[in-house]
């Protein structure tokens, strides 16, 4: 893990795996969701999946890690989802944000993006942030029907990775990589209008 304050990422920074088309967004539902989801390639194959409710999707592994415990943590996130979709459309979705915490109030119907506390694969706090991204209930239909490239159930890494740093609480960066437990996540760039929207430059106590 990173020690070194001046090795440090920016305090506001998209880190994601993503090539030079797609980026990987990650999000957490129920068995009956997520299992029909895979097998059809959509999220509402299943009668589960509701349109109605904001998605959260987090280019972070580790974050997602986190919000579903490994995907111990409730049974509406036991599966988790590898999500692609094209750098477009991510940003696109990124230039309709605003940033905020707390009660939705009359913004429901934006794009909501959230800086947390960056974590490690082992879930500890880092001093700096990660993006989750909220997606409302008007947006839902296009990103669900026409933006997801691929969806891949990932579920069985992120519970061999709890076993890991369970098991092993030394274990390396370089050695999670290599078991293919964590996947390289490096900055991902925005235009400088996308920046300013999700006030990436701006001090931490802002926050």
């Amino acid at each position: 893990m990173t020690t070194s304050s001046e090795s440090l990422p920016p305090y506001r920074q998209i880190r994601a795996h993503f090539d030079e088309e797609l980026i990987t967004v990650y999000q957490a539902y129920s068995a009956q969701i997520g299992d029909a989801a895979v097998a059809n390639q959509k999220l509402s194959a299943s009668p589960a999946f509701s349109y109605g409710r904001m998605t959260w999707i987090k280019p972070s592994w580790a974050w997602m890690c986190y919000r579903a415990g490994y995907s111990y943590k409730d049974k509406r996130q036991s599966r988790i989802l590898a999500i692609k979709m094209k750098h477009e459309h991510f940003i696109e979705l990124l230039r309709h944000a605003f940033v905020g915490h707390g009660p939705v109030g009359e913004a429901h119907d934006r794009v909501r993006v959230q800086w947390d506390p960056e974590r490690t694969p082992a879930m500890l706090k880092l001093p700096y942030r990660s993006i989750q991204i909220g997606i409302p209930r008007n947006l839902s239909q296009k990103w669900v029907e026409e933006w997801i490239v691929s969806i891949e159930d990932v579920t069985e890494r992120a519970k061999e990775l709890k076993s890991v740093v369970d098991e092993k609480h030394e274990a390396t960066i370089e050695e999670l990589l290599e078991a293919g437990l964590i996947v390289h996540e490096r900055p991902f760039e925005v235009p400088e209008d996308v920046a300013e929207i999700l006030r990436m430059t701006e001090p931490k106590d802002d926050d």
